[in-house]
């Protein structure tokens, strides 16, 4: 009896998609082309940023945080669905579901706030040039990356904290991987408090983003349809349109899959669909909208490209 009491006390039971018969291993592949492809993309542009002199400016420097967030994201969540779906034993010990959903949710207040350091940085580049160098000095810079770090992490424990001081009283979560919403699932106190406190903290983080972006893109915006020149005018516009689609995916995917766990009549499995694409949609996406995209870190990764393969 005793055992068995602290296999519950240790142990969750995830609650898997519904695989056919046949398609197992195909789906396992796909999916780990996914995760490996992304994972060599974040790596190169992390590697790119760090190692190549060139790029080591105010932009990049912020930029650097991109990829680390991803790279959180993407392997808080992906290997342990890809076991699952190949040894079907969809179990985890709760201190790691617990580990796994804090990782995860700090990855999406870390996009918000990356993308809105982001925004704001080019909001200095293009539309106040030559005070760059004077306002984004070294330390700025740092105090931007330390508030982006620091906001998120102080929000996502101080989240985490209030939910680990709730009894729990069933095993079960009805989703591929953890999250706060799922770990709240597992009690039967009342959890009133803290889905207030989550939806405020969601609401924080959006209105912080949502204001610095929109800020910085209607002030790029204008800037750029008072300038004469055409090829200035052409990159900025491609760039503010291309993070503008990656913030608004990443929108669109986040809020429904906050909301869904609202309201009882959508189905777990479209639940569990949304869930995962916000963790996969931008960590293959960001690479090549802010790295591949960007002239400075193509022309650097061709260089160091053909200086591995022909030297």
């Amino acid at each position: 009896h005793s055992s068995s009491a602290g296999v519950f006390k240790h142990c969750i039971s995830l609650d898997p998609f519904f695989i056919p018969s046949g398609t197992k291993y195909p789906i396992f592949f796909i999916g780990l082309f996914i995760y490996l492809f992304s994972l060599f993309c974040n790596l190169t542009l992390l590697l790119l940023i760090i190692l190549q002199r060139s790029l080591h400016k105010p932009m990049y420097f912020i930029l650097l945080s991109l990829p680390l967030n991803d790279l959180i994201g993407i392997t808080a969540m992906f290997p342990k669905v890809l076991s699952d779906i190949v040894t079907e034993t969809n179990k985890v010990y709760y201190p790691l579901c617990v580990l796994q959903g804090f990782l995860l949710h700090m990855y999406g207040g870390g996009v918000l706030f990356i993308l809105a350091a982001m925004a704001f940085d080019r909001y200095v580049a293009i539309c106040l040039p030559l005070h760059y160098s004077t306002l984004m000095t070294p330390r700025v810079v740092v105090t931007i990356i330390a508030l982006v770090w620091g906001l998120d992490f102080i929000m996502i424990v101080s989240l985490f904290s209030l939910q680990d001081k709730l009894p729990r009283c069933r095993s079960i979560i009805l989703n591929v991987f953890c999250d706060n919403p799922s770990l709240l699932t597992l009690t039967c106190a009342n959890t009133m408090i803290n889905n207030i406190i989550g939806l405020f903290y969601t609401a924080v983080m959006q209105i912080i983003s949502v204001s610095i972006q929109a800020f910085s893109y209607i002030k790029i915006l204008i800037t750029c349809l008072a300038t004469s020149h055409s090829e200035t005018k052409g990159k900025a516009i491609n760039t503010c349109v291309a993070q503008l689609v990656i913030f608004l995916i990443f929108e669109v995917v986040g809020t429904f899959k906050i909301l869904s766990h609202r309201f009882t009549y959508i189905s777990t499995d479209l639940q569990k669909i949304m869930g995962m694409l916000i963790f996969i949609v931008s960590p293959l996406l960001n690479p090549i909208v802010y790295g591949l995209n960007t002239s400075e870190v193509r022309n650097c990764f061709l260089r160091v490209f053909r200086r591995k393969i022909f030297v």
